[in-house]
């Protein structure tokens, strides 16, 4: 499997069959030059993780491309007019050959006065790769690679850190940083207090990774 990271939450998954970009959001850079996606995936609808600025362009760009959302990101991509699928937690999809299995279901909790929205966390080829949105949703599966966020208003560093430790995966692909000054700290958190058999592994951005 071939990983992307093009900055915070949004990253590129090549198995030996699909090319599944997630979450391209505002503080992503470069993706709308990609072609030959199978699918694009949507965890939720905050701007960070879609950016419906630059989305019809991809999709105009690759017109096979099937777009998959979670509910709350469903009428907001209507509106632009783009037809997409909208998945709901324990479906099951085929994308491009991939496996995808639908998980989660909500937003982790900014602060109890702010209303909770839908999230769904993707797992790609029954735990090859793990997207969880914004949540600490940890599937039934065996996850191999994990996205892991880093640093979010609704996220404190001992919270990923447990997040971590409870999915136990391979490698952590630490995402969701572009909100903090400084993510080496926390990456090295990761690699302090993560599960001894876990390899951090902090991607160049833009740049195709094996993992």
């Amino acid at each position: 499997m071939q990983i992307t990271h093009f900055g915070h939450a949004c990253v590129l998954i090549e198995t030996d069959s699909a090319r599944l970009l997630i979450d391209p959001g505002k503080f992503a850079a470069d993706f709308e030059d990609l072609r030959d996606l199978d699918a694009v995936l949507i965890t939720h609808q905050h701007f960070d993780h879609l950016d419906l600025d630059r989305l019809p362009a991809l999709l105009s760009a690759n017109p096979d491309t099937r777009l998959v959302v979670d509910p709350g990101s469903a009428s907001a991509v209507a509106e632009k007019g783009l037809a997409a699928t909208t998945a709901r937690p324990g479906e099951s999809l085929e994308l491009g050959g991939a496996a995808i299995n639908v998980v989660g279901g909500t937003h982790a909790v900014i602060h109890p006065d702010i209303p909770v929205i839908d999230n769904i966390g993707y797992v790609v080829d029954h735990g090859a790769f793990y997207h969880p949105g914004d949540s600490f949703f940890v599937p039934e599966q065996r996850i191999d690679v994990l996205g892991v966020p880093t640093g979010a208003p609704w996220l404190k560093l001992s919270e990923a850190v447990d997040f971590l430790r409870a999915v136990a995966p391979r490698v952590a692909v630490p995402i969701h940083e572009a909100v903090l000054a400084m993510p080496q700290m926390h990456y090295r958190m990761f690699e302090q207090l993560g599960p001894k058999d876990t390899a951090v592994e902090v991607l160049p951005k833009g740049t195709q990774t094996a993992l």
